[in-house]
This record gives C-alpha cells, sequence and structure tokens, in this order.
C-alpha cells in the first residue's frame, strides 16, 4: 500500500507504547530455545521476532526466515550446535544477497559442517547439527555484530564455552555489550578484555522473567518528530536510562537536534526546545549505524547540513542504505552525497513537497521519512514493510495527529 502523509498542525502531543525491543527480543528468543525455562515478556511484535520464534518451535526442514537479517544469523549459529538436526536455512531474494560467509566460516572452525545451495558466501546454506568441543574462533571485528553475538549466544552449551579472538577494530560495541549483558543476567559467566571475548558453558540455569526493553530504534522516530514540530511534549515507554542497546544515544544526538529528554518510572518524555538554534551536525555512528536514516531525514527536516561516517555496515543491510538514502534525498531537493562509509548533507532551505519515498523492502526507509510531514505532504510507499518491526506504526502516526490516508499507485 502507498500512504499520504501530511499533517494540518505542526504541535504534538501524545503517550505512545513502543514494541518491545527486536534486538533483545531476538537475543532471548534464542536463550529460551536454549534453556526452556527462561519465561519472557513485553516480547517484539515485528515480524522479525515472530519469524526467529516460528522458526526455533517447527521442526521442518527448510526454514525461511523471509527478510530477517538477524534471524539468518542467530539460527544459522542455533543449528550448527543442534547436534542431529539438518535444515536448509533460506530467506527472500535480497537475504540471498546479504553476506553470511564470514559467520559461516567462524563456525567451521568450531566444527559446524554448513555447505551452500548456491552461490558461495550467500543464503540458503544447508547445516548439519554437530555436537561441538572446540572452543577457540578468530573472526573480523569490523563486520556485522550479530556474527559475533550468534557466536556468543550458542556458547553456553558448547561442552567448552568459547574464546572469540575479534581480529581488528571493533565495529558495534553496543550489541556485544547488550549480548554479554543478557548472558550475565542468566549467571552465565562471560569476560571481554581487549578484542577476546570468553563465554563459559552453562547446562542449566534458574526459571527466571526476562523484560525485554522497548525498541530504541523505534524510538528514533519520535526525536526525529519532535525536533521537526514547533512545539511537542510526546511520552514512549517503556525506557531505561541505563539501556542495554545502542540507539539509546540518541538522547545525546538530538539534544543536538533540539529535543529534551526526560526520564520517569519506565517512561521517557521528549519535548522541543523551541530556542535551539540549528547547526551543522558531524557524528561518527559506528556503534549506533541503525539511527543513521533517521538522523539524515531530520536534518533535511531542519535545514542543517550532517557529514556522518561509520556507516560501512549500511551497504549489507535490508537494502543499499546509502544508496538508497542518496537517491531519496535527492528526489526531495537535497544535496547529499555517500561513500562506503560516509554520507554528507548540504543544508537546504526547501522541501519539494508530493515526493514519492521509495521504500526498497525497508522498514527503516518508510519509517525515517514519515516525520518529514510536520514540513511537506509526503508519500510513502509499500508502506506495509512497517511490519518487520514495528507494525503499529501508522495507527500511533494518526495517534499524534497525522493524516494517514491510503492512495492508489
Amino acid at each position: 500500500m502507498n500512504l499520504l502523509l501530511k499533517t494540518t498542525h505542526s504541535n504534538l502531543k501524545a503517550q505512545i507504547a513502543v514494541t518491545g525491543s527486536k534486538s533483545e527480543t531476538n537475543r532471548l528468543l534464542l536463550l529460551q530455545a536454549l534453556f526452556p525455562n527462561i519465561t519472557l515478556a513485553n516480547t517484539s511484535n515485528s515480524d522479525d521476532s515472530e519469524v526467529m520464534q516460528k522458526a526455533l518451535k517447527g521442526n521442518e526442514e527448510i526454514v525461511d526466515i523471509h527478510h530477517a537479517g538477524t534471524a539468518m544469523r542467530f539460527l544459522t549459529a542455533f543449528f550448527a550446535v543442534n547436534e542431529g538436526r539438518e535444515v536448509v536455512l533460506t530467506g527472500s531474494a535480497r537475504m540471498q544477497e546479504r553476506p553470511i560467509k564470514v559467520l559461516v566460516e567462524a563456525l567451521e572452525q568450531l566444527g559446524a559442517i554448513i555447505s551452500y545451495e548456491k552461490e558461495v558466501g550467500y543464503p540458503p546454506i544447508r547445516i548439519k547439527g554437530q555436537k561441538i568441543t572446540a572452543s577457540k574462533v578468530n573472526i573480523a571485528a569490523n563486520v556485522s555484530s550479530q556474527y559475533i553475538s550468534a557466536l556468543m549466544l550458542v556458547a553456553p552449551k558448547l561442552e567448552n564455552g568459547i574464546e572469540i579472538n575479534l581480529v581488528g577494530e571493533i565495529t558495534s560495541i553496543p550489541y556485544i555489550k547488550m549480548t554479554l549483558a543478557l548472558l550475565n543476567d542468566l549467571d552465565i559467566k562471560t569476560s571481554f578484555e581487549g578484542n577476546v571475548i570468553k563465554v563459559y558453558p552453562k547446562q542449566q540455569v534458574v526459571a527466571k522473567e526476562m523484560v525485554v526493553e522497548s525498541d530504541w530504534s523505534s524510538a528514533s522516530y519520535f526525536f526525529s518528530l519532535v525536533a521537526l514540530a514547533d512545539t511537542a511534549s510526546v511520552t514512549i515507554s517503556s525506557y531505561k536510562e541505563n539501556s542495554l542497546q545502542g540507539d539509546s544515544a540518541l538522547v545525546e544526538i538530538y539534544k543536538q537536534m533540539g529535543v529534551d529528554s526526560r526520564f520517569e518510572n519506565s517512561s521517557l518524555t521528549l519535548t522541543k526546545d523551541i530556542n535551539f538554534k540549528p547547526e551543522t551536525l558531524n557524528l561518527e555512528l559506528n556503534n549506533t549505524p541503525d539511527i543513521a536514516q533517521t538522523i539524515v531525514v531530520t536534518c533535511l527536516g531542519l535545514g542543517i547540513g550532517c557529514h556522518l561516517t561509520g556507516l560501512h555496515t549500511l551497504k549489507i543491510k535490508e537494502t543499499d542504505r546509502l544508496e538508497a538514502l542518496r537517491i531519496e534525498l535527492t528526489k526531495l531537493g537535497a544535496t547529499i552525497s555517500v561513500t562506503n562509509d560516509t554520507l554528507t548533507l548540504v543544508a537546504s532551505s526547501s522541501i519539494n513537497p508530493n515526493i514519492k519515498i521509495a521504500t526498497y523492502n525497508d522498514h527503516r526507509m518508510a519509517m525515517a521519512f514519515a516525520p518529514l510531514a510536520l514540513k511537506v505532504p509526503i508519500i510513502i510507499e509499500n508502506a506495509e514493510v512497517v511490519s518487520k518491526s514495528y507494525p503499529d506504526f501508522w495507527e500511533d502516526l494518526k495517534n499524534l495527529g497525522f493524516n494517514v490516508a491510503e492512495i492508489t499507485a
């Protein structure tokens, strides 16, 4: 479906309950499969988490995870150590273009048996689950942190645990620390010193309920909305000031874009600083690449320039996000340039109205551009893609007073 977004006012006031973190949920779903006496609360209702849950509970030989990148990485490790189980792990056409070789080779170092059904280095892959006794593995440190987390998550059930040597400069440390923290919450012993991660074996854990914090990546769109509004007071829940999620860096980043944050109980209230004076933004997003799309669109809406670095992982996401941003922002009248690792936006005082934004089967493209409706009417193509991480997004936008209307192509 294509949605036309517009609003007759720019004064936002609402209370929104945001779905649980997809990142935390998918990690905990895998840990629950390994330790069934764990119970989970406030889990994500995203497509990715539903696909992950179905795959972990099913017994099919062919496991199709569609567009769910996290599920592809985590399930590769899970099935590799699931002794006696053989599966073919596959996904959408785009998923079959996203590399998996680094993780496969790391698992093979441990003794896993994995082969490629089509192109070497890419899904679909055939996995023959083995009993793993080896414990030492080397893996590039600048790849997706999901590869590293996948190894860490299955490690407690390995006979000798795991010692991961990260080669080179580490990318997305917050997501690695999130995985470590969740393991520690289950009293699983870990260490992370220098470039070496150790996870020790633990066959059983004490029964415990694990409560998932709401998703900070999803919160980014409300930070953007508040930044672009004339006045705003928007409360979102449930969030913690000492979050495990790297995207909680939004609090400090959006201070630079006129958004004040206040934590109270389990809620976060965002208010517009009406005295804010916009300036060019220079950010290194190596640890928080998933919020780059939201940030650059906010800058366009504010009429400020930005230079963002540390974006190399965006080229292997649901789409090549850097190229997708360049194309769509240019349609809106922006002057933008990208490299393999950077994005530079030139300050501009105008935005072309009624532009159709292509979403490239990428949920974040749809939601990152939506706040621009506070400035000009905008059309989001294939808007249903938001179900990948935030199925209620369009309804929540309506609760903020937006006119959200389905239109023909």
